[in-house]
């Protein structure tokens, strides 16, 4: 039987896309090429996976983000990353979670969409 294989990608709208990339690469290191987006090669070495996971439309876990999404990022060094995102002005949730699956943080991005960042367990 065919089936999904994995996460193809994230698409969405941006008031404007060129200034969001930038910002995406800036502080995020997000490779993003000449045609605006950024691709990621899946490598068998590191930690982490891909999820799809709808969430109930009355969530409170996106917040304070109104977007009816949220993105996130697979990072090797939390706490250096968020760090250097504070360094630079970014909106960074202060809390930090820890569980089994590992450890996560929360930042807004400029068009305020939260962004989830997650450093695999090692």
């Amino acid at each position: 039987m065919a089936r999904v294989t994995g996460l193809g990608g994230i698409f969405f709208k941006a008031r404007d896309p060129a200034a969001l990339g930038a910002w995406y690469a800036k502080h995020l290191g997000l490779d993003v090429d000449d045609w605006g987006g950024a691709r990621f090669a899946e490598d068998a070495s590191r930690a982490g996976y891909t999820l799809w996971s709808p969430f109930a439309a009355d969530t409170g876990y996106f917040a304070p983000s109104t977007q009816p999404y949220m993105v996130n990022f697979r990072v090797d060094d939390l706490d250096a990353l968020l760090a250097q995102l504070r360094a630079d002005g970014v909106a960074v949730d202060e809390r930090v979670e820890e569980s089994e699956f590992g450890r996560f943080g929360w930042i807004m991005d400029p068009e305020g969409t939260r962004i989830e960042l997650w450093q695999p367990p090692a």
